[in-house]
């Protein structure tokens, strides 16, 4: 046992390649939910007959359920035991909410039916999600976690590019139709890539519970007394509320290179598929085949700027041991900012391709760096809740957009949605300057650790 910073610190061993492959594979799953639900929910709303100024308010439901839900999740995760360990209970049961609702979506018939699916969708997968973050820096000492986020982004990144292409392959390779029977209706493509969905979600999930165990709380005697001490439903919120007003540092000044980073991918998310159909392709309206191939064609772009967080997974925590993580990341988010505002001036759609490497290398480090800087700040008890707080940065900027930006559409920029993709681009660009002012507590120990040969993984037993 070390002590550092007041706090207890637990000697964990270094963990081979694989078996840090093994405890982030659920996030394969995880990510084809999420890239399923981006890359085709603004279409599935236009499809239902929602207007470009309707689409914001639409998508409410995504960071609402993450404020509500990642916190409570992550707290109880932290005061959690058994024979499935301390995470991988609520990695289970989220998968199996989460392939359920995958498997209703495409069903959905009118907007307020497709609204309130994603709300349960979005719930579900927050439910396996947050833990998963908790769960790197549980097994993995300092030295390892850079690598444990970056490995968690590599399939995040393979994960995305296959469910965010996978219409167009249905389409284009295995010929199955995109007619759906009817104005309004979901194509077939759409709703067979979100049955894939549903399986790949629950098997990846299956493989990490399977194989990766977790390490029982350090006395559990003591763990049980403060479990016992701390139950009921006012005592875990003031439990929350009191650890949210006790944030560190670290947590704190991350906080706005959050919010800015995320409301500018939320800003792609919401419009960039539909600004595909209609600004390059020049879809007259939803009902057209033209706009089903905008769409599909901003699910590759998508896709690129996931292979792209793939291929730069791998190269990330070097990087990140040359220039360190503060200056890696405010690096990649400056080449996102570039990527996105550059769509600006093009109209053709080979060449959006290009713009989403940058995308793709932000993608990657915005999954990664915030995560292994922020673990160094965070007592090892209240990882979990600490994770699911610092979601919020990550959420209350898609609310706001959520609620306000349906108007800004509306009123100033004339409901061009490659104009709120360039918006997006400059958000990120603020964020990458607000990276330099963040202190990462870990960067000295990081260090320490590669002069003594220790950043690499444990050799495969």
């Amino acid at each position: 046992m070390a002590a550092g910073g007041g706090k207890r610190v637990m000697d964990k061993p270094q963990r081979s390649f694989w078996q840090i492959w093994n405890m982030s594979f659920g996030f394969l799953g995880i990510q084809f939910g999420w890239g399923l639900q981006m890359a085709n929910m603004s279409a599935i709303y236009e499809y239902l007959g929602a207007r470009a100024d309707q689409i914001p308010i639409l998508w409410l439901a995504a960071p609402l359920t993450g404020l509500i839900v990642q916190p409570i999740i992550g707290h109880a995760s932290d005061r959690t035991w058994g024979w499935l360990g301390r995470r991988r209970p609520y990695f289970l049961t989220g998968a199996i909410l989460s392939s359920l609702a995958l498997i209703v979506m495409p069903k959905s018939s009118a907007l307020w039916m497709a609204a309130g699916l994603l709300w349960v969708l979005d719930a579900s997968i927050n439910i396996s999600m947050e833990p998963f973050r908790a769960f790197v820096a549980d097994l993995l000492p300092e030295s390892q976690r850079t690598r444990g986020f970056a490995m968690q982004s590599l399939f995040i990144g393979l994960g995305a590019v296959v469910a965010s292409v996978l219409p167009w392959i249905l389409g284009n390779l295995f010929h199955v139709t995109r007619t759906a029977g009817g104005k309004g209706a979901i194509p077939v493509t759409v709703r067979l890539s979100f049955y894939i969905g549903a399986a790949a979600f629950f098997g990846a999930v299956l493989w990490t519970i399977l194989t990766t165990k977790e390490y029982p709380p350090e006395d559990m005697e003591a763990f049980r007394r403060a479990k016992s001490e701390k139950a009921g439903l006012l005592a875990n919120a003031r439990e929350i509320f009191h650890s949210i007003g006790g944030m560190p540092r670290t947590m704190r000044q991350l906080a706005p290179v959050q919010l800015f980073t995320w409301l500018g991918l939320f800003c792609m998310w919401l419009y960039f598929p539909v600004a595909v159909a209609h600004n390059v392709f020049g879809a007259a309206d939803q009902n057209s085949p033209v706009y089903t191939a905008g769409v599909e064609w901003a699910g590759v772009c998508f896709g690129v700027y996931s292979a792209v967080c793939f291929a730069f997974s791998f190269v990330l925590p070097a990087i990140a041991h040359t220039l360190g993580r503060k200056n890696t990341h405010s690096l990649c988010l400056l080449s996102g900012a570039l990527g996105l505002i550059s769509v600006a001036v093009i109209h053709n759609q080979w060449l959006l391709l290009l713009t989403m490497v940058g995308v793709g290398m932000a993608w990657a480090s915005t999954l990664s760096m915030p995560y292994a800087v922020l673990a160094g700040s965070l007592p090892a008890e209240k990882t979990g809740v600490y994770m699911g707080i610092f979601n919020f940065f990550i959420v209350i900027p898609e609310i706001l957009a959520s609620l306000f930006f349906g108007w800004i559409m509306g009123h100033l920029l004339h409901n061009n949605r490659m104009a709120a993709v360039v918006a997006g681009g400059f958000s990120m660009a603020i964020a990458a300057a607000l990276m330099q002012r963040v202190v990462d507590p870990g960067a000295e120990l990081v260090a320490r650790s590669v002069q003594a040969g220790d950043f690499r993984a444990a050799p495969a037993k």
